[in-house]
Formats: C-alpha cells, sequence, structure tokens
C-alpha cells in the first residue's frame, strides 16, 4: 500500500470494510474540477449535477475528508465561502457554480445556514496542526458573527431565523421564531471560535467567545428546557415553548449546554420505542408525534446520516461511548440493508434519508427527487468518519500528538497507513496464542492511549517503528 492510498479499516464484519472502500470510490465522483464557463474554479466537492455549491454540505464534508490521507482536501471547498465574504460579514448558504453568486430563497432571504464553520476548522486543525491556517480564518469567523448578530439576534438574546435555515425545511415546526438548533449551532461557533482563539493564545477573544457561550447556554437552559417534558424545545415569538419533539432538541448535547441530569432525561428519550429509539436509529421526530410519518416524508421522521452522526457526537461529549458505538453500528448495518433490495450489499446505492421502522430509503409522495441517491456529503458521515471514530474507536489529535482509542471490549479490528501529516500510522488488534493483541508501526512518536471502557485505560508512548503489546500486560 503507497502513501497514496486512503487508509485501510479492519474489522470483523467485512460488509463495513467494504462499504468504507466504496464511499472513497464514489467520492471520487463528488470531486467537481468545473468547467471554464464557471465562476467557481479549482477542485472542490460537490454533489454531482448540483448547480450550487452549499455551505452545510461542505462543512459536513470536512469531517470525513480529514480522513483521506491528503488525498481530497477539504479545506479548498470551505474556502469558496471565505473568498464570497461579504463587507458586512456576510457567508451566504449556497454560491451559483455558474455565477459565483449567492443563490437567495423567497423562504430564507439572508441565505443563512446552521453556523458551524468553526466547529469545522477546530477538527480540520486536530488532524492537520495547521496553526497559519487558523490565524487566517479565524477573522473571517468573527465577521460572520457579527453579521449574523446584526440581522437576527434578538433583544432577549437569542436568534430569530427561518425554518429553512436549520436545513429541516418541512419538518413540523412551522410556528418555531428561536429554533432551538440555530441557537445551539450560535453557542457551538461561539465554543470553537474561543477554542480556536487559545490555540493562538489570543486571550482577549477567547475570552469575549466564552463569554458569549455562557450567555447563549443560560437563555437556551432558561427559556427552551420543559422542566416537565425533560426536552429541549424551539419558541416562538412570544417564547413559547412548541412541544414537537424533533433531533433539532439533541444539537444542546452537542454545545455540552445540558448539567447531567437534563442529559440523562434527553438520552433516556433515545432508547424509548415511543420517542426516538425507533429500529433504525434516529427518526428526525419522535415516534409519538402527531407529525410522525413512518415513510420519512422529509424531516417528518426519516432517518438522515447528518443528524444520526450529530446526536452520536452528543452522546460523546458526555461520554456514553457504548450507547454512541451502538447506534452507530445498527445505523451501518440499516444503511447496508437499504442498499439493494435483494440483499446484495455490493450492488445499490447510499441514501440521503433512511426509512425509521424497517431497511429502504425514506420515502416522500409526490416528490420524486426525495431520498437523492449518493448523496455522500450525508451519507459518508456514517460510513467513514463514525465507521474511524465510534465504530473502530479512534481518536486523533495531529498537535497533541495523541490517538486515542476507546473500545467496549477487544475485537480484531484497526486502521492501517492512516497519515498524521508525515507520519503514516497503523494501529491493529487480534488475538494470538498469548491472547489478545496489538500491533503497531509509526514513523515518528505519538501518544497512545488504550480504554477499554470499565475494564482498563492506559497511555503509552509509542516509538517509531514496529511494535506489539500483549493486553494482559498493560
Amino acid at each position: 500500500m503507497t502513501k497514496r492510498d486512503f487508509p485501510k479499516i479492519h474489522f470483523y464484519d467485512q460488509d463495513f470494510v467494504d462499504i468504507y472502500d466504496k464511499t472513497w470510490a464514489w467520492i471520487q465522483d463528488h470531486w467537481n474540477t468545473g468547467e471554464e464557463s464557471d465562476a467557481i474554479l479549482g477542485k472542490f466537492f460537490s454533489y454531482p449535477g448540483s448547480q450550487v455549491v452549499k455551505q452545510f454540505d461542505t462543512i459536513l464534508s470536512s469531517f470525513f475528508l480529514v480522513y483521506s490521507n491528503r488525498i481530497f482536501q477539504a479545506s479548498p471547498t470551505l474556502d469558496i465561502f471565505y473568498e464570497r465574504q461579504e463587507p458586512s460579514g456576510a457567508i451566504r448558504s449556497a454560491y451559483s457554480l455558474k455565477t459565483g453568486l449567492p443563490e437567495i430563497s423567497e423562504d430564507n432571504p439572508e441565505g443563512l445556514s446552521l453556523p458551524l464553520f468553526a466547529w469545522a476548522e477546530f477538527n480540520l486543525y486536530h488532524k492537520s496542526a495547521n496553526k497559519k491556517r487558523i490565524k487566517d480564518v479565524l477573522p473571517i469567523l468573527q465577521r460572520y458573527t457579527e453579521w449574523i448578530d446584526s440581522v437576527c439576534k434578538g433583544e432577549n438574546g437569542l436568534y430569530q431565523v427561518p425554518l429553512a435555515a436549520t436545513e429541516m425545511n418541512n419538518a413540523p415546526r412551522r410556528e418555531a421564531a428561536y429554533p432551538v438548533d440555530f441557537n445551539t449551532c450560535m453557542a457551538i461557533n461561539a465554543l470553537y471560535i474561543s477554542a480556536l482563539a487559545d490555540i493562538l493564545n489570543d486571550k482577549e477573544a477567547s475570552f469575549q467567545y466564552k463569554r458569549r457561550y455562557f450567555s447563549l447556554k443560560t437563555r437556551i437552559n432558561s427559556l427552551m428546557w420543559d422542566p416537565e417534558e425533560g426536552f429541549y424545545y424551539d419558541i416562538d415569538l412570544e417564547e413559547k415553548r412548541l412541544n414537537v419533539k424533533t433531533l433539532a432538541g439533541y444539537w444542546p448535547l452537542l454545545a455540552e449546554i445540558p448539567n447531567d441530569d437534563k442529559a440523562e432525561r434527553i438520552i433516556a428519550k433515545l432508547q424509548d420505542p415511543k420517542q426516538f429509539g425507533a429500529p433504525h436509529p434516529f427518526p428526525s421526530v419522535a415516534v409519538s408525534e402527531e407529525a410522525f410519518d413512518e415513510t420519512g416524508r422529509g424531516y417528518r421522521g426519516s432517518v438522515f446520516p447528518q443528524l444520526t452522526f450529530m446526536v452520536i457526537k452528543g452522546l460523546e461529549r458526555y461520554q456514553r461511548w457504548e450507547l454512541a458505538r451502538e447506534c452507530a453500528i445498527r445505523h451501518l448495518y440499516f444503511v447496508l440493508d437499504s442498499m439493494n433490495p435483494d440483499g446484495n450489499h455490493h450492488k445499490g446505492k447510499l441514501w440521503e434519508a433512511y426509512l425509521p421502522i424497517k431497511e429502504g430509503p425514506a420515502q416522500w409522495e409526490n416528490n420524486p427527487v426525495f431520498p437523492r441517491p449518493q448523496y455522500l456529503a450525508y451519507a459518508a458521515l456514517s460510513t467513514i468518519c463514525l465507521t474511524i471514530e465510534n465504530i473502530v474507536g479512534l481518536f486523533i489529535s495531529l498537535p497533541r500528538k495523541t490517538v486515542d482509542w476507546i473500545i467496549p471490549n477487544l475485537e480484531i479490528m484497526g486502521i492501517e497507513n492512516l497519515s498524521l501529516k508525515k507520519n503514516m500510522i497503523t494501529i491493529l488488534s487480534n488475538k494470538s496464542g498469548r491472547d489478545w493483541e496489538i500491533h503497531m508501526e509509526s514513523e515518528k512518536l505519538y501518544y497512545f492511549t488504550i480504554n477499554i471502557l470499565g475494564k482498563k485505560k492506559k497511555t503509552l508512548p509509542i516509538p517509531s517503528g514496529k511494535c506489539s503489546m500483549l493486553i494482559d500486560k498493560l
């Protein structure tokens, strides 16, 4: 295997390995080189046939493209948006490939999208250790935040935006004036801008954005949390909670907004079959809601990989590793079983959205373009990112020189030839005649933490070259 190849994963279920490998092959079709007549040139990630490049899709795609061993760079697509920042600080949700101009719809006149650039940049930094990039993008993200404040921040300190800005277009949330997901994403934005400022040792910006985060956290907890139902809801213009349970209420986990007691109550609903504990995790609307439709019907029950990804990343924040892994595995089995009606995983497609109760792509009567096939901005989050981070269980930080392996028990699995900048690493576990062994290969020193949940946790410096360790001897 050459350094130009993608990292190889090992897992006891070969179907997971096959779909991971196939996804990298399919991503090549999403690599847009543009036509000479296009205003947006260069190579970037976008859905084949799409006339626009979308902010939300670009941010999501960065979470799996970081694992491509730099074959597919996430930053050029993000830079398309930064380069088009207006003097006001505005960055719009979509730009036309032909004209390079913003594509604005009537239901979202400011072209707002969930403000998650800072989260994506923080993740990119931990996979690339590129400090210069942080220096370049931080002022852009600060101006972008100030623009959002200027167009939609209310007197109550929360953000009033149209439903289209939440990327959940037909969800049963029409009355929402202050959506819980957009407001939580503004808290996530502040939290990660503060973290990016810390990387640059900019104490003033770090403090300012931490204060913003805590201010939003307080308002979301006081106005959007329902203590009786134990859930976060959108609120209307009169600040009345709209008690329809949608997955939007799980963004606060990702922002670490609930305390442990509140988090426990929200997480319990993920395992309740009457709420979000459907066979396929997780429906976009709670099963008990009147609006829930088991055919999916867009955001009225469909399972969307990007929302399942968000919930699983939220579970991590509260150290619910086993539940996160169990849900990721279950989700991936449904993804595989939905590829082809005859059960042949080697043929078929990934989908934008899935049925919540049984296998198969979601449906939406009289909407023939839903769900889109091979919509990898969403689907590859499951087949690549969740596979590496939650199923195999590896968490990597290049600037910290750390690899954490968090697993409930030892299984035959691992990763081979993952590029950490100029360092290629391999970590594999298997059972030999001497019991469970981990084999490693690296070009430079790094620090490896193995965390077998509830049994064993140990951090070791791993030197360059090949080595192996017996788990029982740790």
